[in-house]
């Protein structure tokens, strides 16, 4: 619907004190919303609601603040609660649509947006989002129909990587002698920067390299680092390659004497995540016992396709490269230790007490995450400020709160976690009186979040996280190569 980009509305005209103070807030909120303060328009939508709690639009309003901050599982609460207090309120539909939309449950987002385009049969906006989100939905069932077929091989076995052959056209950079170099990475690097496509007999080699590396790796990384030694954390870089190579101009290239450990969430989102996954396994290939990768939720098939690597790998290469990129990433470790006191995850802590360093060595984790337990939450979970458990605000895992990550580092004898999976305006945020931190390392997230990027640097000597800050980058101007991209940009549906 065109008018859906105004993303909030105006709603009535207030009948009463009490209403017409409810609706100065939630005009409060729609300026903070304009101005990308979502943290502050959801306060003030929650004060709205507070004083008016049957207002369905307030609540609409708040479904798409949270949209924005990737808290799909309060998106989808509030756009419910929308539509119980007003079944006309066709918002609340193109709403709840999103937040199934985000959590993967297309079935249940093809019906909302069904009822949109029965009440709104003339809307090209909402009939192209609903076709969009059929296709999905055919899609999946396409690939459930052979994913038994498939189960037990890899795409490995059908290539015949040597029997490719390299055109005389290509100059760009090669393997030698099958082998990543340093430089093929100083080559690779620049070819993408000029936006340039690897050549995929190249890529198909890194691939099978890569997976084989990782799969002789444990689920949880053990490293020890000498009082001399520093190690660079990063967070997430969700496909933002001009971003991670400011991150090597600023704090240099990764090679056995400054090494890096990236946390998850490498691709989707951004439109080069081809190019930030593949400079990362090779600088793997090149550095393995110097260069580590944990697994995000974005590893995940999932939210490949809804967030875009999928389409993107399809237009720059082929499904059976996605195939292989899906596969290496299953084998990518979920946990890493350093030197036996700083416990670093993607998403954060667990739905239940009394987890072991031991169980998270024990997880098979050669698959897609299941919806709960140990894995689900290494990949999903996020830290609460107040004590004990609630439902997660991304509607999968839970939020753990201080009295949980305390629990947790005693009974394991580590002195805090490093984690990732949220946007920090400032890059990185330290909370649970300094044993949780979170590092994030895409500035101007999805180009519009406006926050800092940041890293962090532990050395041998003491451990304690120092952190530094950057900015975003300019970057070519490329349209994504994803349809998905357009049902989900942010929530606005």
């Amino acid at each position: 619907m065109a008018e859906e980009e105004r993303a909030v509305e105006a709603g009535g005209e207030p009948t009463s004190n009490k209403e017409k103070t409810a609706e100065e807030l939630k005009e409060q909120a729609n300026e903070y919303f304009r101005v990308k303060d979502y943290d502050h328009a959801v306060q003030y939508y929650t004060q709205a609601i507070d004083l008016s709690p049957d207002t369905a639009i307030y609540y609409g309003n708040r479904s798409l603040a949270y949209l924005r901050t990737e808290c799909y599982g309060y998106a989808l609460a509030d756009a419910s609660r929308a539509i119980q207090l007003d079944a006309k309120y066709i918002k609340g539909y193109y709403r709840r649509a999103a937040s199934n939309m985000a959590l993967g449950k297309l079935k249940a987002a093809l019906k909302d947006y069904e009822t949109v385009v029965k009440v709104r049969p003339h809307d090209k906006d909402a009939q192209m989002k609903f076709q969009e989100c059929n296709k999905l939905v055919r899609q999946k069932a396409f690939e459930r129909a052979i994913a038994c077929e498939q189960h037990n091989r890899s795409v490995v076995d059908s290539l015949d990587i040597e029997g490719m052959t390299i055109e005389d056209e290509y100059t760009g950079p090669q393997l030698q002698d099958g082998n990543v170099t340093v430089d093929f990475m100083l080559e690779l690097m620049q070819f993408y920067k000029d936006q340039k496509k690897l050549h995929r007999k190249c890529l198909y080699q890194m691939l099978v390299q890569v997976k084989d590396i990782l799969s002789k790796l444990p689920s949880l990384v053990e490293v020890s680092l000498e009082k001399s030694q520093q190690v660079t954390v990063c967070g997430d870089t969700h496909g933002q390659f001009y971003d991670l190579m400011n991150i090597f101009h600023l704090n240099g290239l990764p090679s056995e004497n400054n090494p890096y450990i990236f946390n998850g969430d490498f691709v989707d989102r951004g439109s080069f995540s081809v190019e930030v996954i593949v400079t990362l396994f090779g600088f793997k290939l090149l550095y393995p016992a110097h260069f580590h990768l944990l697994r995000g939720n974005h590893e995940t098939d999932t939210m490949n396709q809804m967030y875009g690597f999928e389409g993107e790998v399809k237009a720059k290469y082929s499904a059976q490269m996605f195939q292989l990129f899906s596969e290496v990433f299953q084998w990518l470790p979920l946990a890493m230790c350093v030197n036996q006191r700083v416990l670093i995850m993607h998403g954060g802590l667990f739905s239940e007490d009394g987890v072991t360093l031991d169980q998270i060595r024990n997880i098979e984790r050669n698959r897609q995450p299941p919806d709960s337990g140990p894995m689900c939450d290494l990949l999903w979970s996020d830290p609460q400020p107040q004590d004990g458990r609630s439902t997660s605000k991304r509607g999968v895992s839970c939020q753990f709160g201080p009295d949980v990550t305390h629990q947790f580092l005693e009974e394991n004898g580590l002195d805090y976690i490093i984690r990732s999976h949220e946007v920090k305006p400032e890059g990185y945020e330290v909370s649970h009186n300094g044993l949780c931190v979170t590092v994030f390392s895409a500035p101007n997230y999805c180009d519009q979040m406006g926050n800092k990027g940041a890293y962090i640097h532990l050395s041998g000597s003491d451990l304690k996280p120092k952190f530094h800050q950057f900015e975003a980058v300019p970057h070519p101007n490329v349209k994504p190569m994803m349809y998905a991209n357009s049902l989900l940009q942010m929530g606005m549906m």
